[in-house]
């Protein structure tokens, strides 16, 4: 039995090691391909040795002693790891016909120069799909055949793809095409289809690109943050003739929310905020597949706010976090963590917040939905799916939106509708939130005005949460939401999760940004020879090394300048050190 992995990235921390500097530059030829994939690992299943590397592409990448090893001989489960490893991961039980994804590992070494361009991508992409920069992503096939001369009866090997991008949709995409050739021609596919991808143009935000790959050509949208983000399938290449036509995927990211949800449809909102306080979440779901997907599903409800906490799409007791998120020592962690194996009932009985569904079922009707649940009554294995929670929504639920829903299901309307409507509704919700934060937060930048050439620029002024409450009675969400419901305590228990943290950093960096590129702008339209007239050397060379450090700024996407201006400050540059004395012209620009 083959399987794709349902699932995209899953968390957990290993190092994949990256081959040292040297050898990234003797294997030019992988510069491409490293901008779409790490590698690509072909890992096996012996009933004596356990999980086990068989095969890695390109061939200088390597997994560290440290994640790679063997189970006990005879062991019927693979390797007793304490700590994870990426070949125990790739595989369930024995019988499984699924196969979990690979954790976005953690990155323990230095990354190599193949990741040059990550700040160039990371420059133009949505914050939710820039390059991480301490994990890898891994999606997995999964193959389960019968055979007779393995002692278990069964043949199994998964194909793994590991990437740093959250492509979910194109990676599956790409294993669909891939892994059933390369079970039946091993090695020369895996290489054949490293070098096409090695051909592949890099994957700049905002572009339309055709992938060919095994005589198919997938055409890709890659996200913008500039991109309106409704859902709406890529406008096919116009500039090419195409032989054969290519597939077009309708996002590289994107996963089917409404089939997802389908269980929890009554609580995506109390899930939504749940998800916006970054609280600890358990999700115990029949598969692999269902626990990634529906775990992915719930981090994407906060788009386009990026989710700042972990998450472990598929998670099992040999993680190395096993006894950190199982301790009841210390509270649970900021983790949405995905599991199968209902033990964990009894392990992670005290986390706030445990979600059970069961097998998702394909009816015409809407599927019967969990019901909330308390806490107290999380005490057997079997325990009936359910949100076992005592969190008490600050909103009203949405009831038009699940009608809506459900007369989508009863006129048979087409899930990629279905999707559409949740998604938008989701956006909607986020955006209503966000849009009040934003406002106040543009409020605190010092006016433009006050930004002179010649004066240390103003500082931005800090964020005052009573200041910003008292906003909200004329700028509020009701300005653009029509949900009621307690929205000043959900912005006060916003204030105190790691989604504030994250969301201020980012806007205050940006604005911060913002605040030199003017300062840089002031001072490339002032007249800097009236100002020369009374300054010191020591000033003018002080004025030199400070517009040198602002252009290496701009020059490295860290601030948004127009390249008028820093040609323009090139020239000031110029024009300053000529005239000063040649000595220190020459220690200024050395030979």
């Amino acid at each position: 039995m083959d399987a794709l992995s349902g699932a995209g990235p899953r968390r957990a921390r290993c190092s994949l090691g990256a081959a040292s500097p040297g050898a990234r530059a003797a294997a030019a030829p992988w510069a491409r391909f490293s901008a779409w994939l790490e590698c690509v690992c072909v890992v096996t299943f012996d009933l004596e040795l356990g999980q086990a590397l068989e095969l890695v592409y390109p061939s200088d990448f390597r997994l560290t002693d440290k994640e790679v090893g063997p189970g006990p001989p005879g062991s019927s489960r693979g390797p007793d790891l304490s700590r994870p490893s990426p070949s125990f991961l790739c595989f369930r039980k024995a019988a499984s016909a699924t196969c979990p994804s690979l954790t976005p590992t953690q990155c323990s070494g230095q990354r190599s120069p193949w990741h040059a361009e990550d700040r160039h991508y990371n420059s133009g992409a949505p914050m939710s799909l820039q390059r991480e920069p301490a994990h890898y992503f891994g999606y997995v096939y999964f193959r389960q055949v019968k055979d007779s001369s393995v002692k278990r009866g069964y043949f199994q090997k998964s194909l793994v793809l590991v990437s740093r991008l959250p492509f979910v949709r194109l990676f599956q995409a790409l294993l669909s095409l891939i892994a059933p050739e390369y079970f039946s021609k091993p090695a020369p596919c895996l290489e054949a289809v490293c070098s096409e991808i090695d051909e592949w143009p890099a994957p700049v935000p905002g572009q339309t690109l055709n992938l060919p790959v095994m005589g198919v050509v997938l055409q890709v949208h890659i996200p913008s943050r500039v991109d309106k983000p409704e859902y709406s399938p890529p406008k096919p290449c116009s500039h090419e003739n195409l032989l054969p036509a290519p597939v077009i995927l309708s996002s590289v990211h994107e996963l089917d929310l409404f089939r997802c949800f389908q269980p929890v449809l009554t609580h995506v909102q109390t899930l939504w905020e749940l998800m916006l306080l970054g609280e600890p979440l358990v999700v115990l779901a029949p598969s692999p597949a269902v626990s990634s997907e529906l775990v992915l599903a719930l981090i994407s409800c906060l788009q386009p706010l990026k989710f700042c906490c972990d998450y472990r799409p598929y998670f099992t007791i040999h993680d190395s976090e096993f006894k950190e998120f199982t301790t009841r020592t210390q509270a649970p962690p900021n983790v949405v963590l995905g599991v199968t194996n209902p033990f964990f009932i009894k392990t992670l009985q005290h986390w706030p917040h445990i979600l059970r569904v069961g097998e998702p079922k394909m009816a015409g009707d809407l599927p019967k939905q969990v019901k909330l649940k308390k806490p107290s009554r999380l005490k057997t294995l079997d325990t009936k799916p359910g949100l076992y929670t005592a969190y008490s929504a600050h909103l009203h639920r949405d009831k038009a939106l699940l009608k809506r829903l459900l007369k989508g299901l009863q006129k048979k309307k087409p899930w990629d509708t279905q999707t559409a409507l949740l998604r938008r509704h989701l956006l909607e919700l986020t955006q209503s939130f966000i849009i009040p934060l934003e406002h106040y937060m543009a409020s605190l930048m010092p006016l433009q005005k006050n930004i002179t050439a010649w004066k240390t620029p103003p500082q931005i002024r800090p964020f005052r949460q009573d200041d910003f409450l008292r906003s909200l009675e004329h700028a509020g969400p009701q300005l653009t939401c029509i949900l009621k419901g307690d929205w000043l305590g959900l912005y006060r228990r916003f204030f105190k999760s790691p989604h504030f943290d994250g969301w201020y950093r980012q806007r205050h960096k940006e604005m911060a940004q913002k605040l030199e590129a003017l300062h840089l702008e002031a001072i490339c339209e002032a007249n800097i020879e009236t100002w020369m007239k009374d300054k010191s050397e020591v000033e003018v060379v002080d004025l030199v090394l400070k517009l040198r450090e602002k252009l290496v700024q701009a020059q490295g996407h860290q601030l948004p300048v127009k390249e008028a201006t820093l040609q323009r400050a090139q020239l000031y540059i110029e024009t300053v050190i000529g005239s000063l004395p040649k000595d220190l012209q020459a220690v200024l620009c050395p030979p």
